[in-house]
């Protein structure tokens, strides 16, 4: 994706049986690279339909076939994050397909038009970031029994009784573990709100996805500050040292922020 200034760009007038997917809204001067590639198999051209300073990625589909596949969730996702690291843009939610270029452009922009040019003000310039952190099993399992006398009692139970005489121990290990996970998931992603500060213009906390996971974080701040998040990561390696793995992700279309609703299609 790039952002530039350029004149309204239509495509041809949608054939019968097909339908135009629209992936997100953008500011109006945003140009679409020549490789984009959209859903759909073989994948479809993306094109954009401009309605004055705001516009729509689309692209068309053929209403007999089915989305859903791996490539088509990756060809949205790709889009929509490729354009973000450019401009700012207000993402669909996966499968948004209108009947035509007409209603794309009367009854999405031109219909939701001071809604979305005052949400595409407001991001100009940011994108998401997601911040994962996931504990290293033997790191945490060996600091757990070296701190808790608890969970080292239960350890020693389980290897020194046979299975079946230490299995009420090891199902007392396990809560424990799990509830000691819990605490400090909740106790590092608390530290790692704090040590953004005000890099972050907003956060949200996500759902742990693995029962390692320690923290998981969604970030709307500026492109420009992603260096700085990273430097806050560095230092949190430094003090956590291998506890933690960390991955930075982004930037990314706002999907945990601002995710337009589908149009009636």
């Amino acid at each position: 994706m790039s952002s530039s200034a350029g004149t309204d760009v239509r495509p041809d007038d949608t054939k019968a049986g097909t339908g135009v997917y629209v992936y997100g809204v953008v500011p109006g001067d945003v140009e679409v690279q020549e490789h984009a590639k959209g859903v759909g198999e073989p994948p479809a051209e993306v094109d954009v339909v401009r309605e004055g300073d705001i516009a729509a990625l689309v692209s068309t589909v053929s209403l007999d076939q089915a989305l859903g596949r791996p490539q088509d969730l990756q060809a949205h996702a790709q889009l929509l994050d490729g354009t973000a690291k450019v401009a700012p843009v207000l993402p669909l939610r996966f499968g948004a397909v209108m009947t035509d270029i007409d209603s794309v452009a009367e009854e999405l922009l031109r219909g939701h038009h001071d809604e979305f040019a005052q949400a595409l003000e407001t991001l100009e310039g940011c994108a998401e970031f997601i911040i994962k952190g996931r504990y290293d099993e033997q790191a945490f399992l060996s600091r757990l029994l070296s701190e808790n006398a608890q969970a080292a009692a239960l350890r020693d139970d389980i290897h020194n009784l046979p299975e079946d005489a230490s299995r009420n121990s090891q199902i007392a290990l396990g809560e424990l573990i799990a509830n000691a996970v819990e605490q400090q998931r909740q106790a590092h992603t608390q530290t790692v709100v704090e040590e953004l500060g005000d890099l972050a213009e907003h956060v949200n906390p996500r759902e742990p996805t693995h029962e390692w996971d320690a923290v998981a974080l969604a970030l709307l701040t500026e492109v420009a500050r992603q260096e700085e998040i990273k430097k806050v990561l560095d230092r949190l390696r430094s003090d956590w040292g291998d506890l933690i793995e960390w991955r930075l992700l982004g930037p990314l279309a706002p999907y945990d922020f601002v995710v337009t609703t589908n149009p009636a299609g």
